[in-house]
């Protein structure tokens, strides 16, 4: 990997800032593009970055400057407004403009770069398939018709625009990523200490989580092995039930988790978004697992373990 060069954008978020980390790690060149470059350089993840590698870009307001992306191996493009938060009508104008017009100008600052650079890794959500209770899903399954399941839809359209500029595109449809500084582990922590914590409407909506640390690895996978390509589940391999969730986060914290969360509570604080986490969904990694991605962590208690330890 030393000899890659990287772009990156969505740094400053949680996958991101872990990225630019194992890439620094093994060797890779890093370029990020961040919409507050200065405030970008302050986080920890991204201090070892000289001011060179830090460019600014306002995604959703023009195409990303050509000359972060020209010579560069491949470009993660995993930059965007946070989906989980109430959907009033101008949250989701600004998720929709973040990640699906945001990809479009990306890969309009493609289309003038030269020499282009030969995939784009571009990040997608699980929320892609919409609510489908048990059933299990793979990478063939059809979008939803929900918000989140259409945003996704044109979101990886606009990324599969690079692919007529002759780039290899990945679509990495990410799960419920664990990891206790950021994400919904991380909101779910302080109740579940206090033994306050139980399973969500009722508990037998899935939950397809993954480990940070196998996260990075498929995007790391997905940039350096010319085989995937398309979109590809970033879920462990084994999803659970929320009740089953619940149980491992208590054990894992040596605390009861039996104190239930009504849906109706969930729908008063997030509105039409808590029908994603009231649905529910069953993602396996079935084109990771085909292509030989061995997980890290497959099993939701050593996961969560590592990332309590």
């Amino acid at each position: 990997m030393c000899a890659l060069r990287v772009t990156v954008t969505g740094a400053t978020g949680l996958i991101g800032g872990a990225l630019v980390g194992a890439l620094l790690e093994h060797g890779a060149e890093v370029t990020v593009l961040a919409r507050d470059p200065a405030r970008a350089r302050q986080l920890p993840a991204l201090r070892a970055l000289v001011d060179t590698q830090v460019v600014g870009w306002e995604s959703s307001g023009q195409a990303a400057p050509a000359e972060a992306l020209a010579g560069r191996d491949a470009i993660v493009h995993l930059a965007g407004e946070p989906v989980a938060q109430r959907w009033s009508a101008s949250a989701k104008r600004a998720i929709r403009d973040s990640r699906v017009l945001g990809t479009r100008n990306l890969v309009a600052g493609l289309a003038q770069a030269q020499p282009r650079p030969g995939v784009l890794v571009s990040a997608s959500a699980i929320g892609y398939y919409g609510p489908h209770g048990e059933e299990p899903l793979d990478e063939e399954t059809p979008p939803g018709g929900d918000f989140l399941g259409q945003l996704c839809a044109e979101w990886e359209a606009a990324a599969a625009g690079a692919a007529e500029l002759g780039m290899r595109v990945v679509h990495v449809r990410v799960g419920v990523v664990l990891d206790r500084a950021g994400g919904a582990l991380a909101q779910m922590l302080p109740p579940f200490r206090l033994g306050l914590g139980g399973p969500v409407a009722g508990g037998r909506q899935y939950v397809s989580w993954v480990h940070l640390r196998d996260v990075v690895a498929l995007l790391l996978a997905a940039v350096e092995d010319e085989r995937w390509s398309g979109p590809v589940n970033a879920t462990a391999p084994e999803p659970v039930t929320n009740r089953e969730f619940s149980r491992a986060l208590g054990r894992a914290l040596g605390r009861p988790a039996l104190l239930p969360v009504p849906a109706l509570a969930l729908r008063a604080l997030y509105g039409e978004m808590a029908d994603v986490v009231i649905g529910g969904a069953r993602v396996l990694p079935a084109k990771a697992l085909v292509l030989g991605y061995e997980f890290a962590y497959p099993q939701l208690d050593g996961a969560l373990r590592a990332v309590l330890a």
